[in-house]
């Protein structure tokens, strides 16, 4: 195996089996490749010091050799955890691993390390820079995830979500980043922020890597491409609407309009009501009460330590009140039900902006997640789709999106969509 191979998970599972390649070979791939690249991206908060064991008990597992980044709220037994706190929160290590970490190890995964994250995976960002354009940020808070992968250190990171913060840094650093459907893996040992928005994902440079591990995480079954798009029904449809897009933002949409009806798709009209457009707010509403409450110890002891961004979100959610809070959580909650009709009678899914243009300049912020927030709120599966760059030669992404427990859906249709481009 090449110290700079790019080949899917199940190739060189495949590879394995036929002796072209030895259980360590990634690692050791993955290894060099971070000593390359590492000291400019600063995609990692802790690394491995140690050559991993590996069962051989766990040959025929999906995951098997296969090394992978933790987002470092995630709790591990091997390695500290801080937070993106620079320090002022620090755990030596945890008495037992999240339950994601355990899952992954199942499945014969090797944990390389511990991925930069934000501040408490809000605003304020790490030490990560975008390995496309180290002057740019990489996204966040899942901003060394998306970095890590990007620059080739690992084919697989995971992160979480609670307004952007998978798919905005999968659109900048030009990977892509799935979330799931919210609450399809637990986030057991995973830093809650707001827990009625917080969902685990995960990066990679494949779609083909996206539905394995899927599939290895859930026991769903293997997902594969079909042979066109034929009778799937696409809706244009981005939250909020009214916002006027960059001119890089609907090249990108158009791009992927064209790319979906060439594979067989067809696009359909589709208008959601301004109750969908209130989202964008409510999610706010949601996150900062629910964080104010999660936080309150971490706000009570060290807000004198903690970033300005971070104190103003939990000032305002001690603020809001609980009918706010309630009505929001209600609209939310109405029109997962009424989307589900839309999902059903209208469109198979929806084709929405990832980010409101290319990763900006500068270090100091991450972005805006203005067209995540809704479709977080909502619970709905979201994939960015690594298509398109802008005219700085930036990656941008588009996002696909579906129902709630149509995450198989979604990634079949993503994959065949991929795998039709392939063969172009």
């Amino acid at each position: 195996m090449n110290d700079n191979s790019d080949m899917t998970i199940n190739a060189y599972q495949a590879a394995l089996a036929e002796g072209r390649a030895k259980p360590l070979d990634w690692w050791n791939s993955c290894t060099t490749r971070i000593e390359q690249r590492e000291p400019e991206v600063q995609a990692w908060e802790a690394l491995s010091a140690e050559t991993p064991k590996l069962s051989g008990d766990l040959r025929d597992k999906p995951l098997y050799g296969v090394p992978v980044g933790i987002k470092d709220i995630i709790e591990t037994e091997d390695f500290p955890t801080r937070w993106g706190t620079g320090g002022y929160l620090h755990s030596p290590s945890s008495l037992v691993n999240a339950a994601l970490v355990t899952l992954l190890k199942e499945q014969g995964a090797l944990i390389m390390g511990k991925t930069v994250t934000t501040e408490l995976a809000y605003f304020t960002p790490g030490k990560t820079c975008n390995p496309h354009d180290p002057s740019r940020t990489p996204g966040g808070s899942s901003s060394g995830s998306a970095a890590a992968v990007a620059a080739g250190m690992v084919p697989l990171a995971f992160g979480t979500q609670t307004a952007g913060s998978m798919i905005r840094p999968a659109s900048y650093c030009g990977v892509f980043g799935f979330k799931p459907t919210f609450d399809t893996l637990s986030a057991a040992g995973v830093k809650s922020f707001a827990p009625s928005l917080d969902t685990v994902g995960w990066f990679a440079r494949h779609i083909e890597d996206i539905c394995t591990t899927f599939s290895a995480l859930t026991r769903a079954p293997r997902i594969a491409p079909r042979d066109d798009l034929v009778g799937v029904r696409v809706g244009v449809h981005s939250l909020p609407s009214a916002l006027t897009f960059e001119d890089d933002v609907e090249r990108a949409l158009l791009d992927a309009q064209a790319r979906l009806e060439k594979a067989g798709a067809e696009l359909v009209p589709l208008a959601l009501d301004e109750r969908y457009e209130a989202l964008v707010e409510q999610q706010k509403v949601v996150m900062a009460y629910e964080a104010a409450q999660t936080l309150a110890s971490e706000y009570s002891r060290l807000s004198a330590c903690m970033g300005p961004k971070l104190v103003e979100l939990i000032e305002e959610g001690r603020a809001i009140g609980y009918p706010r809070y309630r009505e929001a959580m209600l609209a939310a909650a109405s029109l997962q039900q009424e989307l589900t009709t839309v999902f059903e009678t209208q469109v198979d899914v929806i084709l929405a902006a990832s980010a409101t243009g290319v990763a900006p300049k500068g270090l100091e912020a991450t972005g805006d997640p203005v067209y995540c927030r809704a479709w977080t709120l909502l619970g709905v599966p979201c994939l960015n789709l690594p298509l398109s760059h802008g005219k700085s030669g930036m990656p941008l992404g588009v996002q696909l999106v579906a129902n709630r427990w149509q995450d198989d859906r979604l990634l079949e249709i993503a994959s065949t969509l991929m795998a039709k481009e392939a063969t172009e």
